[in-house]
């Protein structure tokens, strides 16, 4: 049987988030939905756990703001001054191009870890997991992110 992370290991999961496969419905972009949702969460919380705070507006938030030519605080500052999720999203629709070339970013994002360095990662995270068996199965970050967050057996 394969192995499941043991609890804890990672640090706090947050399953509440959207799973790093849901397309944002206004632009198709793979991530978008998890950024806002960890926006959200801090805006109500004050901060996320450290488990995921380490990467907030770092990491793929990052990168997909900068796919986009946009700073990552500026999707935050929207998410904090908005009033309802309507207004989210036409204030995204001023602060991101016209044209956000969704399917060059879902192509990246999908990959990201593939790499001899990004799967040395996936494996050192998944030894820290106790799941060292599973890197054949887990073969990029969104994957990881999956199967930290329960979404991938």
């Amino acid at each position: 049987m394969a192995s499941k992370p043991i609890p804890g290991s990672s640090g706090e999961v947050l399953t509440l988030l959207p799973s790093a496969y849901t397309p944002h419905l206004a632009t198709g972009l793979l991530h978008l939905p998890r950024f806002l949702a960890k926006c959200r969460y801090v805006k109500q919380h004050g901060a996320l756990p450290a488990s995921y705070a380490k990467n907030y507006k770092r990491g793929c938030d990052r990168f997909l703001s900068q796919h986009l030519g946009i700073d990552p605080a500026d999707v935050e500052k929207i998410v904090f001054e908005a009033a309802s999720g309507e207004e989210i999203e036409a204030k995204l629709k001023q602060l991101l191009p016209a044209d956000v070339r969704a399917a060059a970013w879902n192509r990246r994002y999908v990959q990201m870890g593939m790499t001899e360095a990004g799967q040395a990662f996936i494996k050192e995270a998944l030894t820290a997991m106790g799941c060292a068996d599973r890197a054949d199965d887990i073969k990029s970050v969104p994957d990881l992110i999956e199967f930290d967050e329960g979404r991938v057996e």
